[in-house]
């Protein structure tokens, strides 16, 4: 039942993301029992015996979803299937970093077959497509690209909502995060991996770009391929840092009718600033990095060492995800995900959530205040047991309360 700090792992880490699936169980993700399990198995274990266990708890489901498949039960099978991909999901975000650990890139390529066998076990198959989009460095990107059609409405013209992720989930975490729900709703779905994220950094090592409209834009594109998506009711909506990219997205596509943003965020360079100052940095460094002295950054590469949260969020995962090698770089990286100077080309209605707990929300008031498109800002509370980042400890109370409100949304939107 945990030790004496609630926590179900021992390494503080670990129980960070050990623990996110128990956000999912409410959509099919694991349970309890499975989390509290793995955390047994790994005691006082290391990051490779955290990897272990959650590898071995995929590979249990994903054999029992097998027979549950050989047996007809389709179900079960693909019930089985999308468990055993949010356990390998599961296993390894302490690996992050470059090079990239082989064993990543085997529990995510584990995680992709599990998916997709359930995907194909739905009442209307679900088959993973790609979207070339053009990159500067790369040549071109191949994004996956997952459209869900609403249960029961498979080939009616619905609503679609584009959902984005954020630094270090995958498809599968907003698939169980976001998409159960709104499927439920009657919402098509579609997920995929951009610049940065799942399987495009993973197997291509391509970082993260701030132009996140360009991004969403080719999507878009491919939606409007299928006769099942209403062009006049497409909604983007981001989770963690993806509450960054979708209004990025909606500041330049006017295809996009409503946006959602959990949490809000307009400038992921306000606390990098804040961050810069309190180590010493002159104003005129905290605007441009590559005048801050060397002093500032050893101070600063000194406290992000000694603490593994940020150790492992700026240097592993901050790094990789950004395609840089040093501090100097990963921050003049963030300071270019700003919408300051793009936020009046937001014009549809939008959604910011705010978390009270919740440290990447804290510029929501700006931000709200700064749009000149309709807004509403919905607050979640710890009382609620909703106040951590995303409200992971309470899924369920986001995505009621969100869904409300696209719901009203839409139906009172005008069509052109």
């Amino acid at each position: 039942m945990g030790d004496a700090s609630g926590r179900l792992f021992a390494d503080a880490t670990h129980d960070e993301f050990g623990t996110w699936m128990l956000g999912y169980t409410p959509y099919g993700g694991g349970d309890y029992g499975d989390v509290a399990a793995v955390a047994a198995s790994v005691g006082d274990g290391d990051d490779g015996a955290f990897y272990d266990a959650w590898v071995a708890a995929g590979d249990r489901a994903a054999a029992e979803a097998g027979t549950a498949a050989s047996a007809g039960h389709r179900s079960s099978a693909e019930e089985l299937y999308l468990r055993a991909s949010a356990f390998y999901a599961s296993a390894y975000h302490p690996l992050y970093g470059t090079p990239v650990d082989p064993r990543l890139l085997h529990a995510y390529r584990a995680q992709v077959r599990a998916f997709d066998r359930a995907m194909a076990l739905r009442r209307t198959p679900v088959r993973p497509t790609e979207v070339l989009l053009p990159d500067p460095a790369a040549g071109s990107v191949r994004m996956p690209v997952y459209l869900i059609p609403a249960p029961g409405h498979e080939t009616e013209v619905r609503p679609l909502v584009i959902l984005v992720n954020g630094y270090d989930a995958t498809i599968t975490d907003m698939y169980f995060a976001s998409a159960v729900a709104a499927l439920g709703r009657g919402y098509h779905c579609l997920l995929f991996d951009g610049p940065g994220q799942g399987g495009v950094l993973y197997e291509q090592g391509v970082p993260l770009r701030p132009d996140w409209e360009v991004v969403v834009a080719a999507v878009i594109d491919h939606a409007l391929e299928s006769a099942i998506v209403d062009r006049d009711r497409i909604v983007v909506s981001g989770w963690s840092l993806g509450g960054y990219l979708a209004p990025r997205a909606a500041s330049g596509d006017t295809r996009i009718a409503a946006c959602i943003a959990d949490p809000g965020q307009w400038d992921l360079g306000v606390p990098v600033r804040a961050l810069l100052q309190r180590f010493g940095a002159t104003p005129h460094q905290v605007a441009d990095p590559a005048l801050l002295d060397d002093a500032v950054l050893d101070r600063l590469i000194e406290t992000v060492r000694a603490d593994p949260g940020l150790a492992w969020g700026v240097l592993r995962r901050g790094f990789w995800a950004n395609g840089v090698t040093d501090l100097r770089g990963f921050l003049t990286q963030t300071l270019r995900f700003t919408l300051r100077d793009r936020v009046a080309g937001i014009r549809c209605p939008v959604l910011l959530t705010r978390a009270e707990n919740d440290p990447l929300a804290v510029g929501v008031a700006d931000f709200a205040a700064a749009l000149s498109a309709p807004t509403t800002v919905l607050e979640f509370a710890a009382a609620e047991g909703a106040g951590e980042h995303c409200e992971m400890r309470n899924r369920s109370l986001l995505n009621r309360r969100v869904l409300d409100w696209l719901d009203d949304t839409l139906a009172s939107h005008d069509r052109p």
